[in-house]
């Protein structure tokens, strides 16, 4: 039974690589076509490290385990990924707030700037009413 699991662990570790192979991969292909900030790009390509290095070393986990006092490796992995994942989640949630208020601002302004248009006009049509010229219709 040991080298079954022997072999399924070779190939987990793998798995795990490729993984984050993958990943940096697709990552970099994002940033090139400007689909995805550098300051997000590095954070998920250090996602990506991670994988790569845990793959290829998975002793790494068991000594991290082993230094902060966790019995079991895989439970401080699951521990280190929902604290980034909050962590992630209140960082998005901060940046869309931020965003939203930019955006008000930014309508309040374009709606300012079209009332200064529209009485620019205007005033312009009614000065070239009186001069007999009026607008021009397209």
């Amino acid at each position: 039974m040991i080298p079954v699991l022997a072999a399924a662990t070779t190939r987990l570790h793998i798995i795990a690589a490729a993984v984050g192979v993958a990943a940096m991969i697709g990552i970099l292909r994002l940033v090139r076509q400007r689909q995805l900030r550098a300051k997000y790009s590095l954070l998920w390509l250090s996602v990506g490290v991670a994988f790569l290095v845990l793959g290829v070393s998975p002793a790494i986990l068991d000594w991290a385990a082993r230094e902060t006092g966790v019995d079991y490796a895989p439970d401080l992995l699951f521990l280190v990924g929902t604290v980034f994942l909050v962590g992630l989640v209140v960082h998005l949630s901060w940046e869309l707030s931020r965003l939203e208020d930019r955006t008000k601002v930014l309508a309040e302004e374009v709606a300012l700037l079209r009332t200064e248009v529209a009485e620019h006009l205007g005033r312009r049509g009614d000065l070239g009413h009186e001069s007999g010229e009026g607008r021009r219709t397209a």
